[in-house]
This record gives C-alpha cells, structure tokens and sequence, in this order.
C-alpha cells in the first residue's frame, strides 16, 4: 500500500499542474515534482531530517540581502550555477569560456574611462589588465561594454566591508575604444574564502569542504547584436585552481600576471615599473549564429 500511494500521490501532484497555461513553467514544475519525489522515494528521509533540510533553506533565504545572495552561494558550491551557465553559454566559433555570476555582483558598477585605477584602496601589487572585445571572427567591436568587479588585496569584495571599502572598489564599467581595445589597472587578485558565517559554510563544514576560490577577475562582456559572456579570468599558478569551491576553473581562462619591467610602457599605463600585466581577449558569437543542440536538452 505504501509503495501505491507514494506513486499514486506523485502522479496526482503532476496532474494538478495541468492547467498551467506557460508550458514551459508546467515541464519545470512537473519535472521538479517527478525528481523530488524519486529523491525522497531513494533516499527515505525521517521526518527529523526533512524538518531539519527545512529550516536550512529558511536561515538560506533570511541570509539574504541587498547586497548578499545566499542562495547563489548555495547554488555555487552545489555546482549548480556551472551546470547552468554551461547549459546556456554560447561558446560557438571560438567564443570566451563562460563561468559563474558569483554572490557578489549585487551592485552597479560605476563608469570608468579606460586605464582608470579600480582599485580605491591599494595595498596589492599593482597590474594592469589589457586586451580587445572581438567578434567571433576577430572583428574588433568598438563600443562594447565591459563590467569588471574583484575582491580587494586581502579577499574581501566592497559590498562585504562597506565600514573599509568605498563603494564601487574594484568595480568598473568600461566602454571599449575604436579598435575594441580595453586597458584598466588594479592589484593582483589573492585566493580568498567565500563566505562561511551562513547557512552555507555549515553545509561546506559538514560535508569537510574547503571554501577557497583561486584568484581571479569577474567580466561581463556584451556588444550590440552579440551574445553576452560572463566569465573570469584566473590568475596562472594559484592555489586552488585545482579546488575550486564553486567548480568554476576551466582551463583556456587561466592566464599569465606577467612581471614586466618596460619603463615606457609603465608611463604609458601610468602604474610604477615593474609591474604585472595580464592580457586577454573576450570574444562574442553574433546573436544570428544558429545554436548548436545542446544533449542535456535532449
């Protein structure tokens, strides 16, 4: 009878969403309820524990805050934000890697000119970011907008220390030059924990997991009539790369911080010689590129 009624219900809870007029809402919500319910089915949880997954979720939403996203934290360090940006991205013809959002883009980043310091607050080594936007068949794109946010020298993101940190550290938004060239300075990112004082890092501690993420850059980069791309760029040789507590290293994004001891070319970025240099381009399938089928949508 227990084995009866446990399929019976599932089917009579698929059947209730019936009349949702948005099919695609009915096929995530029925596929939703088909999973969830294996799950429990599988896996058997007492009542002691289902009230205790419960009041985890709960403590995960009041976590939340303007300027705090628990939730994508949570969704981070289950991999689940990797299996979606990699489901969605758009990496035909050669097109930048994608990788998370992250918890921390919660903020505007504030307009900038090109070789503007975005570090407010010094303290790090100093470096220098450069490269082009490029369409996917190497056509520069002027004009295409660049957002770029990090964590300070000692790990922290503005919006983590708003008692140290000006508003808008280590945040920049730029607009590409006639020859899709983009060039900005800032210091050299460090590996830094990601939150534990929540409901997440209880989960990380429960499960004997290290919070570490490897240094890296967050970039949006978009142009008109072009596919965005949400990416990183990760600092060659640093630790964690191998570790990542959110899963989202992949290979062609690790990039050299090259020590460069150019005087001139320091003058010309306006940043004491020697300093590191990091190049790297973003590239942007054109929005009229047929799709490739994807098998996980099979």
């Amino acid at each position: 009878m227990t084995t009866e009624f446990t399929t019976r219900i599932t089917e009579a809870v698929v059947a209730s969403l019936d009349g949702t007029a948005d099919p695609r809402l009915r096929e995530l919500l029925t596929a939703l309820t088909r999973h969830l319910h294996a799950f429990v089915r599988e896996t058997g949880p007492t009542t002691a524990e289902w009230e205790r997954a419960i009041a985890f979720l709960t403590a995960t939403g009041q976590a939340c805050t303007g300027t705090r996203q628990e939730f994508v934290l949570l969704s981070d360090v289950l991999g689940v934000s990797m299996l979606v940006e990699t489901i969605n991205s758009d990496e035909r013809g050669g097109a930048t890697e994608s990788t998370v959002l992250g918890p921390f883009h919660m903020t505007e980043s504030p307009v900038r000119e090109l070789g503007a310091d975005i570090d407010l607050v010094g303290g790090g080594e100093a470096c220098v970011i450069s490269g082009r936007v490029l369409s996917g068949d190497g056509t520069p794109l002027p004009g295409a907008n660049l957002d770029v946010w990090q964590a300070n020298a000692e790990g922290y993101y503005d919006v983590q220390q708003p008692d140290v940190q000006p508003a808008g550290n280590g945040r920049g938004l730029f607009t590409t030059d006639d020859e899709g060239r983009f060039w900005f300075r800032t210091c050299v990112p460090s590996p830094y924990p990601i939150p534990t004082d929540g409901p997440v890092g209880d989960l990380l501690r429960a499960t004997a997991r290290h919070p570490f993420r490897p240094a890296h850059i967050h970039f949006i980069a978009s142009a008109e009539g072009h596919t965005p791309v949400t990416t990183h760029i990760f600092v060659a040789g640093s630790d964690h790369l191998d570790s990542d507590a959110v899963f989202a290293v992949k290979e062609s994004l690790v990039q050299d911080f090259t020590e460069t001891d150019d005087p001139s070319l320091a003058r010309r970025f306006g940043i004491p010689n020697p300093f590191r240099h990091a190049r790297f381009d973003l590239v942007l399938n054109p929005r009229d590129v047929p799709a490739e089928h994807h098998p996980e949508q099979s």
